[in-house]
């Protein structure tokens, strides 16, 4: 049963049974037992309206104690699912709907308000995740099938029980999900992701993430659409018997700070984004104090100071938590430094949707400030080099997370899969004598300088946005000078009342600060003030190719 994915589920639903599995906050919850049963009503409306196995099934909306529950109905049928962040606009969702071919749709009321069932002409069946409530089938059976559920579940179950389930059987490649990237440095491709690759990500998590345990809780940030949040908030936590609280409408800063301190989660996953706010904006502007900077070159005193301030911030997290699991983007390494020094409980890990995602992590008593940990078990890294330990050159993956190609597109498909099974990540980096992976960029953003050298431009990034007014920053080529694209942090300038004049001279002082600190030939020529924030990926990274052209 453990070496397949849904055995692992079927095992853990069976052995919580009464446990309490998923809660939206504010609203419904449901025990393992309740989500049994829901998803074996699901299942009985896919049979009547005749999905099989390697159907398509399409998920559109913002995280819910439903949604999880429509997404494992469909796994657990043996079905492939099509997660679709519900943040993506009409037109793409149409479009990614109709290339993946699905046959049933389950969908938010509101998320419903903005698509269209003319566009969306080979959806038979449309279910809405906040009710399971039928909205349209043009199947007279599967309309009576609605209106009767209760009755025809109580007819398949006389006593529900955990001998009563019984998910299907599946094979080691067989599709499990169609995931839809919005990469950096593209439009959206369909990542067609075997149940190897889940099962392998979440059997990693039970084995090394040692201090989860069944009925822990765990607060659910990250979007399900996308692969980081649903492998290791949702599949591993069903896995290990613990509860999820999803927040419903949109995290804020606010509401996810006071779920955190209600639920006290074990483990937390994150952006790097939100952290840096809290460190950035709570703890910097008091730690940065002449006199507290002064006080902390004394080991007494500096050491009483540092473990107030971690005090401080693991009570921000609630208090409870093993470790903060950091990944998606870079971690600023001013804030990276800080976080070390106080031998905070975070590390930082790696991946892509192409790998269903992990492929390398590294606990926070083991990682090293920088990296990105450890290639994972069943995967290997290479990196194509001739000097892998100091010559950075791309990083290619190999392993049983590694996705079957791109969906309808051989032709991406053959851009990153060799034939001996390696798959080019696009990321350049190298790795340590100790088989630590330390990023530099992706290939595609990499800039070539006019007398050949290689520009990493998120390095310079991240040295700009280290500095107080810069929320965001993007840096830019037209081919003989760089160009700094910078998204101020508007509610500061605000606070300080700072004319335009004083934040244009702010800026050129921040410009001539990192060009000072960054060799002759990656020095920034120009910078560009943005009113707003960049577009992003359902990982929070910037889609740098959609600014190349402002310059």
């Amino acid at each position: 049963m453990n070496n397949r994915f849904l055995g692992l589920i079927e095992t853990s639903v069976k052995a919580h049974w009464n446990l309490p599995v998923f809660s939206d906050i504010g609203g419904k919850s449901y025990l393992y037992k309740d989500f049994a049963a829901e998803m074996e009503k699901l299942h009985i409306i896919m049979e009547k309206a005749g999905i099989k196995p390697e159907d398509k099934l399409a998920v559109v909306g913002a995280n819910s104690a439903n949604w999880a529950i429509c997404f494992f109905s469909i796994l657990t049928y043996g079905a492939a699912a099509v997660p679709i962040l519900h943040e993506f606009n009409t037109d793409n969702i149409h479009h990614i709907i109709n290339h993946a071919e699905a046959k049933v749709l389950f969908v938010s009321s509101s998320s419903w308000k903005q698509l269209q069932i003319s566009a969306i002409p080979n959806v038979r069946l449309i279910i809405f995740i906040d009710d399971l409530s039928l909205v349209y089938t043009a199947s007279p059976e599967v309309e009576e099938a609605m209106g009767k559920l209760p009755q025809l579940f109580a007819q398949k179950y006389p006593v529900f029980t955990p001998d009563s389930i019984h998910y299907y059987i599946e094979q080691p490649d067989d599709l499990a999900l169609l995931s839809y990237t919005s990469g950096t440095t593209s439009s959206s491709k369909g990542v067609m992701i075997p149940f190897r690759s889940i099962w392998s990500n979440t059997l990693f998590a039970a084995d090394n993430l040692h201090f989860i345990h069944k009925g822990d809780n765990i607060v659910c940030l990250l979007p399900m659409a996308h692969m980081y949040g649903l492998a290791f908030e949702v599949l591993n936590s069903v896995n290990k018997g613990c509860h999820i609280h999803f927040i419903k409408g949109k995290p804020t800063p606010i509401t996810v700070m006071n779920a955190f301190k209600e639920y006290r989660p074990t483990l937390i996953l994150s952006v790097p984004l939100i952290i840096e706010k809290i460190v950035r904006d709570r703890i910097f502007p008091k730690i940065n104090k002449p006199v507290i900077q002064l006080l902390l070159h004394f080991p007494v005193v500096g050491n009483l100071i540092r473990k107030r301030i971690k005090k401080e911030m693991e009570a921000a997290f609630g208090g409870q938590f093993e470790e903060i699991v950091l990944g998606g983007a870079a971690l600023n390494k001013e804030v990276e430094q800080f976080l070390h020094s106080i031998h905070f409980r975070y590390t930082v890990g790696y991946g892509m949707t192409e790998c269903g995602p992990l492929i390398s992590y590294a606990q926070w008593d083991k990682f090293k400030p920088g990296s990105v940990g450890c290639v994972v078990d069943r995967m290997e890294v290479r990196i194509d080099s001739d000097n892998p330990q100091k010559k950075v050159g791309e990083v290619w993956v190999r392993g049983t997370n590694n996705m079957l190609g791109y969906y309808k597109n051989q032709e991406a498909t053959n851009a990153v899969m060799g034939a001996d099974g390696w798959m080019n990540t696009g990321d350049l980096g190298i790795i340590d004598e100790d088989g630590f992976l330390f990023l530099r960029g992706r290939s595609k953003t990499m800039i070539l300088s006019a007398n050949g050298q290689n520009i990493y431009p998120e390095e310079i990034e991240n040295k700009l946005n280290s500095l107080p007014l810069v929320a965001e920053s993007l840096v830019v080529s037209d081919g003989r000078k760089l160009t700094a694209l910078i998204y101020p942090d508007w509610a500061k300038i605000k606070e300080e009342e700072m004319t335009d004049e004083q934040l244009n001279h702010v800026m050129k002082q921040y410009i001539s600060q990192v060009n000072n600190s960054i060799p002759r030939y990656c020095k920034i020529s120009s910078f560009k003030l943005r009113e707003n924030d960049f577009e992003k990926t359902p990982k929070r990274s910037i889609k740098r190719y959609l600014y190349q052209s402002e310059l």
